[in-house]
């Protein structure tokens, strides 16, 4: 690895720092370096507040080394007016002389104007380094601003002979598969994705909280489809406890914490949903419902991710897990459970 992408990885690293707290801002991490020695270094911490390079910026102790320095940042720095100033702006006031970038920024007020404006002024800039890695990093930024929808995940959970569910009309109660560890996983990914989205049959048969119980971190935000509003007031996704969306074919008046988005079923349904989500700045949605619901995002092709965890059982009848094909991101052994994570392709 070179010194402007050891450098660079650096910036990946800090930008990690804000997963789960910047959505639907990108994760942005960047470091000033002089004479090869990095002398400040800040990401993107919190929706609204100041970005990774007026952070790194600040943090250096002596404003003087900043005109003989090079600004590194993970993402092309924004050259609009939002909720702060334009970055690009305070580097030039800062007379930073060389700014290297790892990729262009795909939102439309900045595209490419910040290093514009930067070479505009007389400052040299290089972009393209880690470049994909940079890419992966704010896939659902990307996603989000590239294909103007949210970044979806699917998550389910199968036996080892490929069963997600048994006979309901056998069985009325749900059926664990994996175990502690798993679930523990599942509510850390719960915490860093914007939204979290169940069917209708799931919300009766399982009456889920769709809560983060099992990490420290953020509650996403609630959402079923309830096309009738046959579901019972009573379940647990109705409990008021986070924000909660539904929807539906049937008008209700919104409450607290619950809000009724009205869906016209006779139209593709899904289409709709995540146009909904991308005119709220919904940068992501984990979809954790059951056969059905799975099945019509994979048909659609509407999916980015998968995890899928495989429990150490036989259900030898039941109802089947999805058939998926995609790339294997990773493989995981968790404890007697298994978890593999696959891309679209």
């Amino acid at each position: 690895m070179s010194t402007p992408e050891i450098f660079m990885q650096r910036c990946l690293d800090l930008a990690l720092l804000g997963m789960g707290d910047v959505a639907p801002n990108p994760m942005v991490g960047c470091v000033i370096v002089c004479n090869g020695i990095i002398i400040g270094e800040g990401y993107h911490e919190k929706i609204g507040g100041p970005h990774a390079e007026v952070n790194a910026i600040h943090s250096v102790k002596n404003p003087e080394l900043l005109e003989r320095s090079t600004l590194y940042v993970s993402l092309e720095p924004c050259a609009h007016f939002g909720k702060t100033p334009p970055c690009s702006d305070l580097i030039i006031e800062n007379r930073i002389p060389k700014v290297v970038i790892g990729t262009a920024d795909p939102f439309a007020k900045v595209s490419g104007k910040g290093i514009v404006r930067m070479k505009n002024a007389g400052i040299e800039v290089e972009t393209g380094v880690l470049e994909k890695e940079c890419r992966d990093l704010n896939r659902r930024f990307f996603t989000f601003h590239e294909k103007k929808r949210p970044y979806v995940l699917l998550k389910w959970a199968q036996t080892l002979d490929g069963f997600m569910d048994t006979d309901r009309t056998e069985t009325q109660h749900p059926t664990w598969i994996t175990n502690a560890l798993s679930k523990r996983l599942v509510h850390k990914q719960r915490s860093e994705e914007s939204a979290i989205l169940i069917g209708t049959n799931t919300a009766e048969y399982d009456n889920p909280a769709l809560t983060v119980r099992e990490w420290a971190g953020n509650q996403p935000i609630r959402m079923v489809i309830d096309r009738t509003g046959r579901l019972d007031s009573n379940l647990h996704i109705f409990d008021g406890k986070a924000t909660t969306w539904v929807f539906t074919e049937k008008y209700r008046p919104d409450t607290e914490r619950l809000n009724y988005i009205l869906l016209d079923f006779s139209q593709k349904v899904l289409p709709q949903i995540l146009n909904e989500l991308y005119q709220h700045d919904i940068l992501s949605v984990v979809v954790e419902g059951g056969s059905t619901l799975l099945n019509s995002f994979l048909r659609d092709g509407l999916w980015d991710e998968a995890f899928v965890y495989t429990g150490n059982q036989f259900f030898g009848k039941g109802v089947a897990a999805p058939n998926i094909s995609g790339e294997i991101l990773a493989h995981e052994v968790l404890d007697d459970c298994k978890l593999h994570v696959l891309r679209h392709f």
